[in-house]
């Protein structure tokens, strides 16, 4: 029998980082030949490329540094794949009857992916014979990856389609942007509830609806509306910071010209709201991922470092 030790030797060290960097080369080719040619039968692989590049990276990257016995190369893929698929569909159907424009559509959208994404974890789990606290967060993340690269890839489709026609630098534009930021988005917000779902679970049947399971979905759900209304906060921060009333421009029926100082403060509260809820969920995310330090003290259950 092959050891743990010599089987983590012999798998490729840093593979994610290939994959990243080899898909990251590819992408831009597509791009720079879809802009030479004008092919609109390129956009598909742009599209694909630049959605699935960072959440494969990750897979990958748990392939090589999280894979055993109870983690398989298997199980991971059904979360990024099944469970990100599930994980969409379900929030589209519910988001698309539940929903309605209001104070709280943000929180609303939060509670509802969230939850979905949660349930799909669940399900493509359900057969686990051992559930560590760790490995909760590595599949939370490949389902949260999964949803983020399938939702992602429909963002950059809308974004292409404009009143001017398929618009290039708009999908390139909304790649780069959701790619920079999807390590702080839906990849770590489901990471932080598997965790605490496979926390909670460890010893035994978990009570969904007790303990701290709701009260971290809540907080993620929370962390993810703060996210999506980002926009939105920055924007009425800076109208009243810079003195504009909503009296202003209620009588005219829209927002003034906004002054060079206005866009300046609009961009650094955007920023800095989005980096201060990144920071909240890492926050949560090493919490979460310290808990499950002691859960691995026996020889047998301990991993070996890469």
């Amino acid at each position: 029998m092959v050891s743990t030790s010599a089987r983590t030797r012999s798998r490729p060290r840093r593979l994610y980082l290939r994959i990243f960097f080899t898909g990251l080369l590819l992408w831009l080719v597509a791009v720079a030949v879809t802009l030479l040619t004008s092919n609109a039968n390129l956009v598909p692989t742009v599209v694909l490329l630049g959605s699935f590049l960072v959440p494969v990276s990750f897979v990958a990257w748990a392939f090589e540094r999280w894979r055993d016995e109870h983690v398989t190369t298997e199980l991971v893929v059904t979360a990024f794949v099944l469970g990100g698929l599930l994980g969409v569909f379900g929030a589209s159907l519910l988001e698309s009857y539940v929903l309605h424009p209001s104070p709280l559509l943000f929180l609303g959208v939060g509670l509802i992916e969230e939850g979905a994404k949660l349930a799909a974890l669940v399900f493509v789990t359900r057969h686990m014979a051992r559930r560590h606290t760790r490995d909760g967060v590595v599949l939370g993340a490949a389902v949260g990856f999964g949803f983020a690269a399938f939702e992602s890839a429909g963002y950059a489709f809308n974004a292409m389609i404009t009143e001017k026609g398929l618009s290039l630098p708009d999908l390139v534009q909304t790649e780069l942007l959701r790619g920079v930021l999807a390590p702080v988005g839906h990849g770590l917000w489901t990471a932080i509830l598997g965790g605490v779902l496979f926390h909670v679970a460890r010893n035994g049947r978990v009570h969904y609806f007790r303990g701290v399971l709701p009260v971290v979905y809540l907080w993620v759900a929370i962390l993810h509306a703060l996210w999506d209304s980002m926009h939105s906060i920055a924007l009425a921060l800076t109208l009243v910071l810079t003195g504009v009333s909503a009296s202003s421009f209620m009588q005219t029926g829209y927002l003034p010209q906004p002054t060079p100082d206005q866009l300046r403060l609009f961009t650094i509260l955007s920023i800095g709201g989005l980096a201060f809820v990144s920071v909240l969920g890492l926050v949560t995310l090493a919490v979460t991922w310290r808990s499950g330090r002691s859960e691995r003290a026996q020889p047998s259950l301990s991993r070996p470092r890469t």
